[in-house]
């Protein structure tokens, strides 16, 4: 049938009807020790790169005000940009699993921060991201499939700009704050917890307009440069990264094996995406912190598809695959596995589908 997207569409009845939503997914085998060993947390490394992160943001908005208006303050505008509308995506999803600080509330703290900065209703989007790993790129039941096809490239480019994100959520912040929920997201949202989306949605709110009358008051673009705007010029890298996490790759299947991809990254990218290159094993084990992705590949990656070597080794992939998918939806990359692996457990897939 045609991908219906939509939550209350015809695929999202189709995928409860097949098993295809909840459904049991395909582990790499593990010992219990040596899982026990990579789920162990720890507050000292996401409390060094939250240290960096912020430092280095104060110090290049510090830079660049110095700087302006002369053109030499653009290339730190952009570096703040990237690590307010880029990093702060990956601290959005990793405090928003509990896993990056030991400390409870230490996450709680980074998750809100990023949720605003990243323009993401923190209830809405805690949520959402469950039911994106409970039902990976599941078409109707999946609400963070970032490439549907057909593909749109306009839509894709407009990512990179940051616009379709923002603007989605520029929209549902005044919906919330208005005390309107959306239908499909209320599909994955408790009742009880609707009412603090409100709540965020308004306190949001209060701070954008405030930012707005301190620039009109001084009359200076840096209030809006700082706070808001960031979201758009910075977004590139984390769209870059994203979109290789799933693109191209197979939907309505069971296996994070054949629906995501890991590629190797240098330490900057690496900084700013927290170790999400290495996504197959991420969907596998989400509870396995961002600084143990690396040993947890190590360990696994016998069972798993041949990372890409770099970024650009990875588009050279992603491309082409969806330049066809923009004329067969049905199109994807089967990506082998090495011989040391366990086959696709194509049982529990045709299992799902009945």
């Amino acid at each position: 049938m045609p991908r219906d997207y939509s939550l209350l569409g015809q695929n999202a009845n189709y995928a409860v009807e097949t098993g295809l939503a909840t459904a049991d997914w395909y582990h790499t085998e593990i010992a219990r020790k040596d899982m026990k060993s990579f789920m162990q947390r720890s507050d000292q490394p996401a409390l060094r790169d939250t240290f960096i992160l912020f430092t280095s943001m104060i110090t290049f908005a510090i830079i660049a005000i110095i700087l302006m208006p002369s053109l030499w303050s653009i290339p730190f505008w952009l570096a703040y940009g990237v690590l307010y509308g880029s990093a702060m995506d990956s601290r959005w999803h990793e405090c928003g699993h509990g896993t990056a600080f030991k400390t409870r509330k230490y996450n709680d703290y980074v998750y809100e921060i990023a949720s605003f900065c990243m323009i993401r209703n923190p209830i809405e989007w805690r949520w959402s991201h469950a039911r994106h790993h409970t039902d990976t790129v599941i078409v109707g039941r999946d609400p963070e499939i970032a490439i549907m096809r057909p593909v749109r490239f306009i839509l894709i480019l407009l990512a990179f700009l940051g616009v379709r994100d923002a603007q989605s959520g520029i929209r549902k912040m005044f919906g919330y704050a208005a005390g309107r929920m959306d239908p499909e997201v209320a599909t994955f949202i408790p009742p009880q917890e609707q009412s603090k989306a409100f709540l965020s949605a308004r306190i949001w709110i209060t701070i954008y307009v405030s930012t707005i009358l301190v620039a009109i008051t001084l009359g200076s673009w840096v209030p809006i440069l700082l706070v808001g705007t960031p979201r758009l010029y910075g977004a590139w890298h984390h769209i870059m990264t994203g979109l290789l996490q799933h693109g191209g790759l197979a939907d309505n299947v069971i296996d994070h094996r054949l629906n995501s991809r890991t590629v190797y990254m240098n330490a900057i990218n690496r900084f700013i995406y927290w170790n999400m290159n290495y996504h197959v094993e991420h969907h596998m084990f989400p509870m396995v912190p961002y600084h143990q992705l690396p040993k947890l590949h190590e360990a696994i990656k016998n069972d798993l598809p041949a990372p890409n070597s770099s970024i650009i080794d990875a588009y050279m992939e992603v491309i082409p695959a969806l330049w066809k998918q923009h004329k067969d939806a049905d199109y994807f990359v089967h990506r082998p596995l090495p011989k040391s692996a366990r086959p696709y457990r194509v049982d529990l897939h045709e299992k799902a589908l009945g």
